[in-house]
């Protein structure tokens, strides 16, 4: 009997569990409501190319969700892409790089709230000179209501965070003035 109720809780929590998912990409992209809500300098305007995307992890299924570098930067893509700020060209004049240096995760809870830490830099390609260069940390909590089912709840905070933070990103580069001898941000 007790190797009964054993079974039963294992089958159980595992139902209550499941498998772990990577973050989606489309629960990291910035709506194109909310990217066109924002202006940016002219100089910006489609003159922009993501150059490089590091950081970031494979989701280990029988472990916890993760973003993964690759869906991070498709996300990142779009949400510029939304704003109106990336190039169709390949010589675009700005380029910007981001680096996902952390993302820190509960390990148990009802509410999950996951923080992501990127570091964004934003560079003149004719002279080479940072623009721009900034570590972004954007929380996000995922509750009970969002999720009943656990590993759900942390991909959607893993998603949110994510989210958050390219926001976070494209309002600093609305503030952005980028003139011919002159980077400013101005609040």
């Amino acid at each position: 009997m007790p190797m009964l109720r054993l079974l039963f809780a294992s089958v159980f929590a595992i139902v209550l569990t499941g498998c772990a998912s990577s973050a989606k990409i489309e629960g990291m992209t910035v709506s194109d409501n909310q990217a066109q809500a924002l202006q940016f300098d002219k100089p910006l305007h489609d003159n922009l190319q993501l150059s490089e995307v590091a950081g970031g992890e494979k989701t280990n299924p029988l472990w916890t969700s993760e973003i993964d570098g690759t869906a991070f930067q498709a996300a990142l893509h779009q949400s510029l892409n939304n704003a109106g700020l990336l190039s169709a060209s390949s010589q675009a004049p700005f380029a910007l790089r981001a680096k996902l240096q952390r993302v820190d995760q509960p390990l148990f809870g009802l509410d999950f709230e996951v923080t992501t830490e990127v570091e964004y830099t934003l560079v003149d390609n004719v002279s080479g000179k940072v623009l721009f260069r900034e570590v972004v940390r954007a929380p996000f909590t995922a509750g009970v209501g969002d999720a009943f089912y656990g590993v759900k709840r942390l991909r959607l905070a893993n998603e949110g965070s994510a989210k958050e933070n390219i926001a976070a990103l494209l309002k600093r580069l609305s503030v952005l003035k980028v003139e011919a001898r002159q980077v400013s941000l101005s609040q």
